[in-house]
């Protein structure tokens, strides 16, 4: 256990939970971190080919209004045998959840839980990726569309960032259900592209 995570199993809502939730991925011999604000479980994968030893994410604890979750970084090269893992929204593509709410549920799924942990520890070692969306096949919104054409500057800038920040900003855009929050959403990224900065950067 990791001090500097304590804090995250003292919430008020799904304690419970969570320490079950803690106890359950330790017992797989992962690695606990603090990243992004909240408990995230790494491996050490041995150096292959005179490459480096690195530390890869495996799963991660977070908290929600509804309910908490395990969120699997592959989890979308898990079998899902027993149909538990969860896409959030159509744009993730690599990352699927399993979520509780309540603390019968967690300790139920225990034995299946920790099986797809150590199923997902396999997938790193074997060094296994998910295949991502090119940029190209993501839409582009309107409302973004007709800055670019009007705009070459901003073109030029958009074209030139590595594609992760542009599909970072694309989905970003396409997020918003109404017109008027995309342009807004639009106008506010313009100065951070024309710099050749990603969205959250």
């Amino acid at each position: 256990m990791n001090p500097k995570v304590d804090f995250y199993f003292r919430k008020e809502k799904w304690q419970k939970e969570l320490e079950q939730l803690r106890k359950i991925i330790l017992d797989c011999g992962l690695n606990e971190e603090l990243k992004w604000g909240a408990p995230c479980y790494t491996l050490a994968v041995p150096h292959v080919q005179g490459k480096a030893a690195r530390k890869s994410n495996i799963v991660l604890i977070h908290v929600f209004k509804e309910y908490c979750a395990v969120l699997f970084f592959k989890g979308a090269l898990l079998k899902d045998t027993e149909g538990i893992l969860i896409q959030q929204t159509e744009n993730v593509q690599s990352a699927r959840q399993v979520r509780f709410t309540n603390v019968r549920e967690v300790v139920k799924l225990k034995p299946i839980l920790k099986a797809y942990i150590f199923e997902a520890i396999e997938v790193e070692k074997a060094g296994l990726k998910v295949e991502l969306k090119k940029t190209a096949e993501y839409s582009v919104p309107e409302e973004f569309k007709k800055k670019l054409d009007k705009n070459a500057a901003l073109k030029k800038a958009f074209h030139a960032l590595t594609p992760g920040r542009q599909r970072g900003y694309l989905f970003y855009f396409s997020q918003a259900k109404l017109a008027k929050t995309r342009e807004s959403r639009v106008e506010k990224c313009i100065p951070q592209i024309l710099s050749g900065k990603g969205f959250d950067e």
